[in-house]
């Protein structure tokens, strides 16, 4: 029997894009080579070189297990933020199947490095987990539909990197339970979605959908009323047979 390595601690990342599936092969064949382009210019930015970035690719994203010089605090307190800008610029103007939009996991611990078939360690195991849950999907998908990146981190990141540095703000990370039964795993992690509030209630179904190429944008909700450009002079209905007087004022 093989000698056994010793395990090394280091930073876990994995990198999912959302609905990649649904692309059709040119769309899916695009989709990878722009995933690897936003992933070496952010890797560049944070300053960890890609060559240092022990990668498990997958279609649709990749595991990585970082140097040992790759900062802790660098990696939960930028690449989310660097990941957002990246991506806002790619999508600007694209269509809806062609957006690139990404979950990003992080988690640290030990790792073995030489493994026969991927990276042994309970820490890959929990960052394949938490990229995979199902509270990470729905931020990403329905609560932030208009969201590029949707961050996700072991309660053990959010204890040691958010509270102490305050790099990102530790009140607009949503603590969830990451939990996947059939894969017998359950744990506390926390959410962040730049610029947003994960932590508020003002997602979900009012942020709304967004509009396809050639459709209309969302109405309103069911049974509500919404009025725009309007100027009277005189009593006037509105809706539902409601009269209001608004002599002299103007609605936008």
């Amino acid at each position: 029997m093989p000698e056994i390595s010793d395990p090394r601690r280091r930073v876990v990342v994995s990198v999912d894009m959302e609905s990649y599936s649904r692309r059709n092969n040119l769309l899916q064949y695009r989709a990878q080579q722009d995933f690897r382009r936003i992933m070496d210019d952010a890797a560049a930015e944070l300053g960890v070189e890609r060559p240092g970035w022990l990668q498990q690719q997958a279609g649709d994203g990749e595991l990585a297990i970082l140097p040992p010089e790759a900062s802790e605090r660098a990696l939960v307190g930028s690449l989310s933020p660097t990941l957002d800008r990246l991506l806002r610029q790619y999508n600007l103007g694209r269509s809806r199947e062609g957006r690139i939009r990404l979950r990003v996991a992080v988690h640290q611990g030990l790792v073995h490095l030489d493994g026969a078939n991927g990276f042994p360690g309970d820490a890959v195991v929990t960052v394949c987990r938490l990229i995979d849950s199902p509270v990470l999907k729905d931020a990403l998908k329905r609560r932030f539909p208009r969201a590029d990146v949707a961050l996700i981190i072991s309660d053990q990141m959010y204890a040691d990197v958010v509270l102490h540095y305050q790099d990102l703000r530790s009140d607009q990370f949503q603590e969830v339970v990451a939990e996947l039964p059939e894969k017998n795993f359950k744990q506390t992690a926390w959410i962040y979605v730049p610029n947003e509030n994960a932590a508020g209630d003002d997602a979900g179904p009012d942020a709304g959908p967004l509009a396809g190429p050639g459709e209309p944008p969302p109405g309103p909700p069911a049974g509500g009323q919404v009025f725009h450009n309007i100027h009277t002079n005189a009593p006037a209905s509105f809706g539902n047979n409601n009269t209001m007087d608004l002599r002299g004022e103007s609605w936008r």
